[in-house]
């Protein structure tokens, strides 16, 4: 049995990629068509989905040809293959056809795992392309853009630009090319801001960050434009929840470096600085009041009340004078 090879050729006999993020799927494609091309200029590329695939289409496709021609066959989707066409596909990775590339797409899930240990098996090059579902991954995702592309950007402007964008890799990879073509130098957050303005300002963390500093008028004014340009009311209040924990951890945490207090708190270290000068209007009874307010909002968002704008609009108040309430006495 061939062992799982752990070369990254892209023009490996068999290349898996597995997961369910669209962009990564049709990167791992592209990288393999693209070392294809450079190997041969007139490689033939199909590209199939289930139904394209019928039991005796990929003998057709892979048997021997008298040009000897290079050839990437891809099967989208491979997890809805039909069983009789998994066979055929099990009886190929046992001998894979010389100038011929074959890239399975695969979900990942219970769905076709057969087919999934097979390939794994034959020794397949694999390539994760699991769904970014957590706004830490999605930033992990942008640095590396940036990374990818020789460029240098702040820590600070690589979470604006996610804040601003949101979940979609497509628009996040986008928005990167875009600014490392239009800007020189170090891309740092109020470049970022000066081209996602719009979409910055409607930004669920926006409307967070000047609540827990304060700032009640312009905390209302990006949670209006955040509702305006459709924000779910959700996203707000969890966005809300975030801030004001984080105001909670660093207060009840002991001194220290931002380094160190990072790795306690499980914050990058940047988020320690600008969450230290968030604080400085805090005490532990406004944080408790701010966390009530919180969750009396997320009720009401989430069904509990008639008017989620209303619950919103309540809370961002509530957080703001909590955040003032050292000064009161």
């Amino acid at each position: 049995m061939p062992k799982k090879t752990a070369d990254d050729d892209p023009l490996a006999p068999l290349t898996l990629a597995v997961g369910q993020e669209e962009l990564l799927l049709d990167r791992a494609v592209q990288q393999v068509v693209a070392a294809a091309r450079a190997a041969d200029a007139d490689t033939d590329v199909r590209d199939l989905t289930p139904d394209q695939l019928q039991p005796g289409t990929l003998a057709e496709l892979t048997s021997p040809s008298l040009f000897a021609e290079r050839k990437v066959v891809v099967v989208r989707n491979a997890q809805d293959l039909s069983a009789d066409t998994v066979k055929d596909v099990k009886a190929y990775l046992g001998s894979p056809a010389e100038e011929i590339t074959l890239v399975l797409l695969h979900a990942g899930g219970a769905k076709g795992k057969g087919l999934l240990d097979a390939a794994r098996k034959a020794g397949a090059r694999e390539v994760a392309c699991p769904k970014m579902t957590k706004p830490a991954d999605r930033l992990a995702f942008t640095r590396g853009e940036f990374r990818a592309l020789g460029r240098s950007a702040t820590p600070e402007a690589c979470q604006a630009l996610v804040d601003a964008i949101g979940s979609d890799l497509r628009e996040l990879a986008s928005a990167v090319t875009q600014l490392a073509a239009d800007v020189e130098g170090t891309i740092d957050e109020a470049v970022v801001g000066r081209y996602y303005t719009g979409r910055a300002e409607a930004s669920s963390f926006t409307v967070a960050d000047r609540a827990v500093e304060g700032r009640t008028a312009e905390a209302l004014e990006a949670l209006r434009w955040s509702l305006a340009t459709g924000v779910a009311p959700v996203l707000i209040t969890s966005a809300l929840a975030q801030g004001v924990r984080a105001i909670g951890k660093l207060s009840g945490a002991r001194g220290g470096r931002p380094a160190d207090l990072a790795r306690e708190l499980g914050m990058p270290p940047w988020k320690i600085d600008r969450v230290r000068q968030q604080m400085r209007g805090w005490t532990p009874d406004g944080v408790s009041v701010a966390l009530r307010a919180v969750a009396e909002a997320d009720a009401g968002v989430k069904g509990g009340g008639d008017d989620p704008e209303y619950a919103l609009e309540k809370a961002v108040v509530t957080i703001a004078r909590a955040a003032r309430s050292r000064g009161r006495g």
